[in-house]
């Protein structure tokens, strides 16, 4: 029985299943999970619905298209304005890819991508050149260990 503020078993193998391969397809997932086309659409149009499922679209590697600097800032800002000054002009940059609100020290996190570490420099003399920025605190991602995932999370919402 599914809840609204959670999933259950099936929308967790649905969602596990686009994950895995997200060109299955609505007839292809209804034949790997057992279940009616009907099914699968329905529940991937309520998950969609509630916002559970925010897109198809496809994961992009920065590395592959030649970005493969990964750099986290730290941004103290002038909050006179709120956010919105600085996170606008950060969001015209390509190289950022995520901005934070976060709480500690500094005002944003900011995930960014370079071509090398001198292109990271001048990513980060692009943030740093509005009036809203204070001071900006860099740190170089040297491996990552685990990519962004939300599976666990899914499967531990399911069994809720």
């Amino acid at each position: 029985m599914a809840r609204h503020d959670g999933v259950d078993e099936l929308d967790a193998r649905i969602i596990a299943l686009f994950t895995e391969d997200p060109q299955v397809g609505v007839l292809g997932a209804s034949r790997r999970l057992e279940v009616a086309r009907g099914t699968v659409q329905a529940r991937l149009d309520r998950l969609q619905e509630r916002g559970v499922i925010r897109t198809f679209a496809p994961r992009i590697s920065p590395e592959a298209l030649g970005y493969p600097v990964t750099a986290f800032c730290t941004l103290e800002i002038r909050q006179r304005q709120g956010h919105e000054p600085v996170v606008a002009h950060l969001s015209a940059i390509p190289e950022v890819l995520e901005i934070h609100s976060i709480t500690g020290v500094g005002d944003l996190v900011v995930r960014v991508a370079a071509r090398n570490n001198a292109d990271l420099g001048r990513v980060i003399d692009e943030m740093i050149d509005d009036v809203h920025v204070l001071r900006a605190n860099t740190a170089i991602c040297m491996v990552t260990h685990l990519e962004h995932r939300t599976g666990p999370l899914v499967e531990a919402a399911a069994a809720e």
